[in-house]
């Protein structure tokens, strides 16, 4: 079994910063890609930022220069800061993980349960 768990999510006026966090646990072998998407109501899941195994990152168009994404392979860890936010980063924010169970076996996505970021004041 495999689990991704976030944390950090909230409450948060505009303007304010919040740090997400989220863990990989389980039967893991390695980890490639993981990332951040988002999903506000009535809208499709977007992609908000990925990082590789090396650490190189990509980001979605909304949030260059405002969030940042990073990882701590030793404990199967991603983080997305996130600053100067905004109403319209309102959403239900997913980690996703693309990874090996075995070294013999092809990699899957696995996603975590999500953690709901609203920005109001």
């Amino acid at each position: 079994q495999v689990q991704l768990v976030e944390s950090g999510g909230g409450l948060v006026q505009p303007g304010r910063s919040l740090r997400l966090s989220c863990a990989a646990s389980g039967s893991i072998f390695s980890i490639n890609a993981m990332g951040w998407f988002r999903q506000a109501p009535g809208k499709q899941r977007e992609l908000v930022a990925v990082i590789s195994s090396g650490g190189s990152t990509n980001y979605a168009d909304s949030v260059k220069g405002r969030f940042t994404i990073s990882r701590d392979n030793a404990k199967n860890m991603v983080y997305l800061q996130m600053n100067s936010l905004k109403p319209e980063d309102t959403a239900v924010y997913y980690c996703n993980a693309d990874l090996k169970r075995r070294s013999w076996s092809p990699s899957h996505a696995y996603w975590g349960q999500g953690t709901q970021v609203t920005v109001s004041s």
